[in-house]
């Protein structure tokens, strides 16, 4: 894929393709923003697949850590450990969600994110200023949650305090909001109607994700 294509001109380079799934290249007096916001055509089935792929695959890693949370915070809101579960392993559970956490953020901050601000503006950054992006501004407030999180189960771990599921739906309680939105808008973000206002079928899928 070219990086010669900037977010300015994301509906623009889309257009060029001759695919009718794709926002044609009309001027626009509103420039990029305006043209994605053009009505498109239906997608056919197939073009769906291929254009919604990104959105599936994360909506995926998404459910599981969803999934872990809910385990979590239902425990904590309940008072007492799902059953069968160990404290040790109650407290395992909590610190593995935020290592699968921290590595997804990483690979996306790494990988993703770069390749998708080529077209799409809600991914690009100016420099080392995250906050312009409002998915690493989410990622940067779901980790100062979990590095009070992590402090707490560690210190729990090491037997330096006792586990108490109250104080821990309070540290959850950080970030928990801002956690489920990004879940929700980062697959938002990637569903094959936005992603098709900014990329054409071939280059979707060559994507090396």
């Amino acid at each position: 894929m070219s990086d010669s294509a900037a977010a300015s001109g994301s509906a623009s380079g889309a257009g060029s393709n001759p695919d009718p799934a794709v926002a044609p290249k009309k001027p626009s007096p509103g420039g990029s923003e305006a043209a994605a916001e053009q009505p498109l055509p239906p997608l056919t089935p197939e073009h769906f697949r291929v254009y919604n792929r990104l959105a599936e695959q994360m909506d995926y890693f998404h459910n599981h850590f969803r999934e872990m949370w809910t385990t979590l915070y239902t425990a904590c809101t309940n008072g007492r450990r799902p059953p069968g579960t160990s404290l040790r392993q109650f407290i395992d559970e909590g610190l593995r969600l935020t290592q699968y956490l921290e590595a997804h953020h990483s690979i996306e901050e790494s990988y993703l994110y770069p390749l998708l601000a080529r077209k799409m503006p809600q991914f690009k950054t100016t420099g080392r200023h995250k906050n312009d992006c409002e998915l690493l501004k989410q990622h940067q407030q779901i980790h100062e949650g979990m590095d009070v999180f992590v402090a707490y189960l560690q210190a729990c771990k090491n037997r330096e305090t006792e586990l108490e599921l109250s104080v821990l739906k309070e540290k959850m309680d950080l970030w928990g909001e801002v956690l489920m939105k990004h879940l929700d808008q980062e697959v938002k973000e990637l569903e094959a109607d936005v992603m098709r206002r900014y990329w054409t079928m071939d280059e979707v899928k060559a994507f090396p994700i």
